[in-house]
């Protein structure tokens, strides 16, 4: 799943019951959470997908958009949901357990990125080649936590080749997760596994061109490699998630238009993610 999904699973937190919207003195107010270094999904100059997602939002529900700008480590929740800074996460998994979570409003994979001129046509983790590539990875923080795709490779053995870039990066730099990007760009890896979103988007904007291909079959036995995202408020908050989901439902060809324009690939859903 997205960096952006990865860094809200890492976090290890309770939610609290707190009122659901705050107000102005004559429209409400939207408080959205959101991460101010982490392209594609969001920055503090609003210009990720998420950003526009929640502009969307706020502008169907006649409702002020308000930012608390945290980055996406541990203590996230604790610092904008449970103490009452934020109202609305987007981006979480359909069924994340730290979450009262709406319908999803996409479902992305994780995807292949090499090179084009290296014409590696690879989209199988069984491809025999990927036992002798450099193969780049993502893995949540300093703790190497892994993600689905690298537990995948441990499955079949392939370990030495493999190279991890933690999702939560270098903060000092933009967008730290693209780092698995450029070392595909730089040659420092072959082949890299990527969530889909930050995949999509970045090979749009790189300096060479790249293949992006999703992990074929979607699914190892017990192991999903697809995810559906929601979109997360206060376990209290049940009156806004219908209003999240009603608003999700009138503005879906909407939404889906500006996942087309940062390049977000969408599959359907796969039955083993769905009943995580």
């Amino acid at each position: 799943m997205s960096s952006h999904c990865l860094k809200l699973l890492a976090a290890f937190l309770s939610l609290a019951s707190v009122a659901p919207f705050a107000t102005a003195a004559d429209q409400p107010v939207l408080r959205v959470a959101a991460d101010p270094n982490n392209l594609p999904f969001s920055n503090d100059r609003c210009e990720g997908f998420e950003n526009k997602i929640a502009e969307l939002i706020a502008t169907d529900l006649g409702a002020k958009l308000q930012y608390s700008w945290r980055a996406q480590r541990r203590g996230f929740f604790r610092e904008t949901l449970k103490e009452n800074r934020a109202d609305l996460v987007l981006g979480v998994p359909e069924h994340f357990d730290m979450a009262l979570t709406t319908a999803p409003y996409y479902t992305s994979t994780y995807v292949f990125v090499s090179r084009q001129d290296r014409h590696l046509d690879v989209s199988s983790l069984d491809d025999p080649a990927l036992r002798k590539l450099k193969i780049g990875v993502q893995i949540i923080g300093n703790d190497a936590r892994n993600t689905p795709p690298v537990h995948a490779l441990a499955d079949r053995h392939i370990v030495d080749n493999v190279v991890g870039y933690t999702v939560y990066g270098d903060y000092t730099r933009a967008s730290p997760p693209a780092r698995v990007m450029d070392a595909v760009v730089n040659g420092d890896v072959d082949i890299a596994i990527v969530w889909g979103p930050l995949a999509g988007y970045f090979a749009k904007h790189e300096s060479v061109p790249l293949e992006v291909r999703p992990i074929a079959p979607p699914a190892d036995p017990g192991l999903p490699f697809t995810f559906s995202i929601a979109m997360g408020v206060r376990r209290s908050d049940k009156t806004l998630r219908d209003e999240l989901n009603a608003v999700l439902e009138r503005r879906g060809a909407d939404i889906q238009k500006i996942l087309d324009e940062y390049g977000v690939p969408r599959v359907q859903p796969h039955p083993l993610a769905s009943a995580k």
